[in-house]
């Protein structure tokens, strides 16, 4: 009889955890919509080795190489850049219950002498790039309480810093959208 009750409970306690909220079935479905449209409307644009959007679980994310972005050795945002991002604002700006966390990550090079004046490191070049990011997507329409930015320099590397194609794909911007209250 132990046996059967131990069962018992096993069996619906296996049961429940199985079970999805409606609130999460609804936030992961909006979560899909929205990657679907992001998707569809870089792809046809960009290619590939520029833009990459990967979705994670409760997490979007648009990885963008700085070349797209910024001037060579700059951290403002160039003509192309703002024509790259304003593709994604209006999907950014109908985002409800959502973040949007503007990331910056450079090589492991040191800053080279004309911008060494302004930035002492690699950490504050890649916090004044995503900030640049973040003040144009707010300028063009995302609410300023959902956006954050941040500067992580030469760390979390995705690629190799010992070939030129390693370091390029390391020098990025990602956008990444998070159900809000979520780091």
């Amino acid at each position: 009889m132990k046996l059967y009750k131990m069962t018992l409970m096993l069996c619906a306690m296996l049961l429940v955890s199985g079970c999805v909220t409606k609130n999460a079935y609804d936030k992961e479905a909006q979560m899909a919509a929205e990657y679907e449209a992001l998707n569809q409307k870089l792809s046809a644009e960009l290619s590939a080795d520029q833009v990459q959007i990967s979705r994670m679980q409760n997490e979007l994310k648009v990885t963008m190489v700085n070349e797209i972005l910024f001037p060579e050795a700059g951290w403002r945002l160039s003509s192309k850049g703002e024509q790259t991002l304003a593709k994604i604002v209006p999907t950014l700006s109908n985002l409800s219950g959502q973040q949007v966390v503007v990331q910056g990550f450079t090589d492991n090079e040191p800053i080279g002498p004309e911008l060494r004046s302004r930035f002492p490191s690699n950490l504050e070049l890649s916090s004044a790039r995503a900030d640049d990011v973040a003040h144009f997507l707010i300028s063009k329409g995302v609410p300023s309480n959902s956006v954050s930015a941040q500067g992580f320099g030469e760390a979390r590397p995705v690629a190799s810093n010992t070939t030129p194609e390693g370091r390029a794909k390391n020098r990025r911007v990602e956008i990444v959208i998070v159900a809000a209250g979520r780091p």
